[in-house]
C-alpha cells in the first residue's frame, strides 16, 4: 500500500503544481498549433486541451471533482499561455522549444497525478499509473489534434520518465520522505530521464530488434 497523503496537509502543494503543471503544458499546446501555423481559436483549443487533458481524465478516474470545473483561472492560464505564444511569434522558435516545455510539464503532472491519487486513499501502483496518466493523456490528445504521430507510436524515453518520477515520489512516501522533498525528487527524476532521451536521443527497443 502507499503511504496515502493527507489531503488537507498536501492541498497547497498539489495546487501549485497542478497549476504549474497546466501552464507549462498549455504552453506546449499553443506552440504546436504555432507550428501548424493555426489560427489564435485553435492556439486556445489547443492549449486548454493539453492543459487540462491528463488532470481531467485523472479526476474522472479516481472520482474527484473535476479540477478546473467552477473554476476561472486555470482556464484563464490556458488562454494567456495561448496569447503569449501568440505574441511571441512563436512559428520561429525550435521545436526543441515545444520538446522542454513538454518535458517539464511531464515531470511535474506525473508528480501531481500520483499525489492526488494517493491522497484519495489508491494504493502505490494504481497511484503511480495515475501520474503516468496525468502526465501523457494531454500530449497524446496534442499530437493527434495537430495530426501528429502519437508519443505511444515513437520509441522515445516519454512515458518511462513519467512512470520514473511518479514511481520516485510514491517510493519516497512509502519510506517515510515528506511530500515536499519526494515531489520535488520525483519531478526531477522524471525530467532528467526525459532531458536525457531529448539531448541524446534515447530511445527503447523495438519488438525483436
Amino acid at each position: 500500500m502507499s503511504a496515502a497523503i493527507d489531503i488537507a496537509a498536501a492541498r497547497p502543494l498539489l495546487a501549485a503544481l497542478d497549476m504549474a503543471g497546466v501552464a507549462v503544458f498549455a504552453v506546449s499546446g499553443a506552440l504546436a498549433a504555432a507550428r501548424a501555423r493555426q489560427t489564435i481559436v485553435t492556439f486556445a483549443f489547443f492549449a486548454a486541451v493539453t492543459g487540462i487533458g491528463g488532470g481531467t481524465l485523472r479526476d474522472l478516474l479516481i472520482g474527484a471533482p473535476v479540477f478546473w470545473v467552477g473554476r476561472s483561472d486555470y482556464l484563464g492560464v490556458c488562454l494567456v499561455a495561448a496569447g503569449a505564444v501568440w505574441l511571441l511569434r512563436a512559428d520561429r522558435w525550435r521545436l526543441s522549444a515545444l520538446l522542454w516545455f513538454d518535458a517539464i510539464g511531464l515531470a511535474a503532472y506525473a508528480v501531481i497525478g500520483a499525489a492526488k491519487a494517493s491522497s484519495y486513499g489508491l494504493p502505490a501502483l494504481p497511484a503511480i499509473v495515475m501520474g503516468v496518466l496525468s502526465a501523457s493523456f494531454g500530449g497524446i490528445i496534442r499530437d493527434v489534434l495537430a495530426g501528429e504521430p502519437s508519443i505511444l507510436l515513437r520509441r522515445e524515453i516519454y512515458v518511462s520518465a513519467a512512470a520514473l518520477g511518479a514511481t520516485v515520489f510514491i517510493g519516497l512516501l512509502d519510506l517515510g520522505t515528506g511530500v515536499t522533498i519526494a515531489g520535488a525528487l520525483g519531478i526531477a527524476a522524471g525530467f532528467g530521464l526525459r532531458a536525457l532521451a531529448i539531448a541524446r536521443g534515447l530511445a527503447l527497443p523495438g519488438y525483436r530488434d
